[in-house]
């Protein structure tokens, strides 16, 4: 049995093409990201990757929408989304495939 620590992985990633994680694989990736109130990620999208967003508690605002507790979201590629936190929450990201560097911003 191995364990880790959630605090120690890149911006919450645990599982994925991350260093450290608590699983490598490309197959996906997994986080469980945590905002305070007012975070911001200028809009930007996936080429290759399926995004895959459960609220686990608080607001968050993608899309243009507000999204709470037990809503689920997934971008397909190519679909842009900016990311506000209008409360402090928690969310679990999902991305299949694993692909590192397929966050592009649009400007």
């Amino acid at each position: 049995m191995k364990n880790y620590d959630l605090s120690d992985m890149v911006k919450g990633w645990f599982v994925g093409g991350f260093n450290p994680s608590a699983y490598t694989t490309q197959d996906c990736e997994v986080a469980v990201k945590k905002y305070n109130k007012g975070d911001f990620e200028s809009e930007h999208f996936h080429k290759v990757a399926t995004e895959i967003t459960v609220i686990v508690s608080g607001t968050v605002r993608m899309m243009g929408k507000e999204w709470s507790e037990g809503q689920i979201i997934v971008l397909e590629p190519g679909e842009v989304t900016s990311f506000e936190a209008i409360s402090d929450a928690v969310n679990v990201v999902v991305k299949l495939p694993g692909a590192l560097n397929d966050k592009f911003i649009v400007e």
